[in-house]
C-alpha cells in the first residue's frame, strides 16, 4: 500500500526529517517536503518487503538514504544503498526500489534545465 501526503512542511519551522516520516506495516509512506513547478523534495519510508513499481521520469532524481538499507535497480543495474548513501537516477532511466529491510529516503527532483 502506498500512502502519500501532498501537503508541504511548514516554512521557517525546524524539523527532524526522521521523525516526520514514520514506518507503517506493509506500506510505503511519502511526505512532501516542498513542491514547486521546478522540482520537489519528498521523504519516503518503506516497510520491509515493500516495492515501488518500476517507472521512468523525464528528470534526474537525487536519492539519499536517511535510515536503513535500500535496494535500487536502475536500468537493470542493482545498487545496495545504506544510511547516508546518495545516488542520482538519470532522467529517462527505468528504476524501482525494493525494501529487503526497512528504509527511509529523501528524493530531490530538479525540473529546470531540461527546456533545451
Amino acid at each position: 500500500m502506498e500512502i502519500m501526503d501532498n501537503y508541504e512542511l511548514e516554512k521557517s519551522k525546524s524539523h527532524v526529517i526522521l521523525e516526520i516520516i514514520k514506518y507503517l506495516p506493509n506500506s510505503v509512506v511519502s511526505k512532501t517536503i516542498i513542491k514547486k513547478n521546478t522540482g520537489n523534495i519528498t521523504a519516503s519510508s518503506f516497510d520491509a518487503g515493500e516495492e515501488l513499481a518500476e517507472k521512468t521520469s523525464p528528470f534526474d532524481n537525487y536519492i539519499q538514504i536517511i535510515d536503513g538499507e535500500a535496494v535500487l535497480t536502475i536500468a537493470d543495474i542493482i545498487f545496495k544503498l545504506y544510511n547516508g548513501d546518495g545516488i542520482i537516477i538519470p532522467a529517462h532511466s527505468s528504476h524501482f526500489f525494493n525494501a529487503i529491510k526497512q528504509f527511509k529516503m529523501l528524493s530531490t527532483v530538479i525540473k529546470s534545465g531540461y527546456e533545451v
